[in-house]
């Protein structure tokens, strides 16, 4: 079991932290939809905004423990850390667009309602279950993760093992 953890150590540590960041993101994508219910009267709008926020949170959230934990960049220089935290965001930036346009459209067609629909008739009540838009992220998360982590591996920490300090 050891050796398997040693061999698989940096896609079962991306998994992890890859589940505690959709935790921070969706966490508070449900926080700012409900925050934002009374502040913002239109349903996409409303979507659009909690979605945004929620991907900050979750970007900043995942640079610090992609870099810590997962690729191990334990490098602190600052010519470093810059190159890090760009090519990061930029590729986060990439799947995040995907994301920031396609929840909102996917909620807009309705996709969510066949969820909610089969959520209702498994008998499941938890408020989460219904709220705005969280199918189609989830939905999307699936993909997000796949590109992240290719972005991550390929063009972010992809010089881990020349840098270590």
């Amino acid at each position: 079991m050891k050796k398997l953890f040693i061999k698989y150590k940096e896609i079962i540590t991306y998994i992890i932290f890859g589940v505690l960041t959709t935790v921070v993101a969706w966490g508070s994508y449900t926080v700012f939809v409900h925050l934002f219910a009374t502040v913002i009267k239109t349903e996409t709008t409303r979507v659009f905004t909690a979605n945004i926020l929620s991907w900050v949170a979750g970007v900043a959230f995942a640079y610090v423990t992609n870099k810590l934990w997962v690729f191990e960049s334990k490098s602190w220089k600052p010519s470093l850390v810059v190159k890090e935290v760009i090519s990061f965001v930029a590729s986060r930036g990439i799947t995040g667009i995907i994301e920031i346009v396609c929840v909102p459209l996917l909620a807009k067609t309705g996709f969510d309602n066949i969820f909610y629909s089969l959520a209702e008739k498994l008998g499941l009540t938890m408020k989460i279950l219904f709220t705005e838009g969280i199918y189609s992220k989830i939905s999307l998360s699936v993909i997000v993760v796949i590109l992240n982590y290719v972005f991550s591996k390929l063009f972010v920490f992809k010089n881990k093992k020349d840098i270590k300090e």
